[in-house]
């Protein structure tokens, strides 16, 4: 039961909704950059929304199945093919011994998640699978995807030793509706939604007014652990020093240089620089799937509109799950 990597991409590592409560030990997250995209694979192919999957940046790799398998592909559209065939988005996907899953040009976003049912066989490290490249931690031997890595799977399909058995499964799959309700779809929004900080008012009134009416441009150094932006200059009314405090997915900070950075799913686990705001957790996927050279306008809401946000889009993916109840079903019996 594995998938033996053939190429493997730019940046391919497995991820999960990351390494939580050890910050306080010096210990980051990380996780998937994009936790909508990451936990709508999962649930796709009937598993818990915490399952590790593959997350694919940019350039995709090529892998051979060499076991029948359920795969589902959510995220950014990477032009995944199954046989040098067309791959549906956000779909259950039958897969048989010796397929070629690939990915080319990219169309939209920058990242994609690869779930497998029953999820791929990994050595948890502090109780998550999550993928650390600068410790080398989690994942599979704490780094990225290499050619020729054989990739163990969990479980395999209890149809797989029947060929009718498999193709009478990718039928009944198939003919599965699989509506995304709004909150848990992709966002197709033109600002990204910030909260203002404690310090917000520490900034000059001309770099509040910035932040909210400028564009901004992701710098080439951007990465999992924080995307630098290139705009107008930011400042600070008055110097001042600062006792480091916690960093969170999504935090604004602002270095001596002025120009903003954005913490994401690598970030440190304190940081001591000024704090402008906090990008709302409901428009993270959405500047998860943007890259360098892409442009990022900000708009400022309320903590409460925030928490409506979110407290929406969790009561939407517990409503998904059991819509697609008929799909694990299916999976755990032939």
């Amino acid at each position: 039961m594995s998938i033996t990597v053939i190429r493997p991409g730019m940046l391919s590592t497995f991820q999960d909704l990351g390494r939580v409560g050890y910050q306080h030990l010096g210990v980051p997250v990380a996780g998937a950059m994009d936790q909508r995209a990451h936990r709508l694979a999962n649930l796709l192919v009937g598993n818990d929304t915490d399952c590790a999957t593959l997350e694919i940046t940019v350039t995709g790799p090529t892998l051979c199945v060499n076991q029948p398998c359920c795969v589902a592909i959510t995220g950014a559209d990477l032009s995944p093919t199954i046989n040098a065939s067309p791959a549906a988005l956000n779909r259950p996907l039958v897969l048989r011994a010796g397929d070629e899953l690939a990915f080319g040009a990219r169309r939209r976003g920058t990242r994609c998640y690869l779930a497998v049912h029953g999820g791929f066989l990994l050595e948890p490290v502090l109780g998550s699978t999550s993928t650390y490249l600068r410790s080398t931690m989690g994942g599979l031997h704490g780094r990225a995807l290499r050619r020729d890595d054989d990739i163990a799977l969990n479980t395999h399909l209890p149809h797989a030793a029947n060929a009718d058995a498999l193709d009478g499964l990718a039928q009944s799959l198939w003919a599965i509706r699989v509506y995304l309700p709004s909150p848990v779809a992709e966002s197709t929004r033109n600002r990204v939604r910030i909260i203002k900080s404690a310090q917000w008012p520490d900034f000059t009134p001309e770099s509040c007014a910035a932040l909210l009416t400028e564009p901004y441009r992701l710098s080439p150094d951007s990465e999992r652990m924080g995307y630098r932006l290139q705009g107008p200059e930011l400042s600070l009314t008055a110097p001042r020093q600062m006792i480091s405090e916690a960093a969170t997915f999504g935090t604004i900070q602002l270095p001596a240089g002025g120009q903003p950075i954005v913490l994401m799913a690598d970030r440190q686990t304190t940081g001591g620089y000024p704090k402008l705001a906090y990008v709302a957790s409901i428009d993270l996927p959405l500047l998860a799937q943007m890259g360098p050279g892409d442009t990022i306008r900000f708009e400022c809401i309320k903590l409460e509109n925030a928490q409506t946000l979110d407290a929406r889009r969790e009561r939407a993916f517990k409503t998904l799950a059991s819509t697609l109840a008929p799909i694990r079903a299916l999976l755990q019996h032939p």
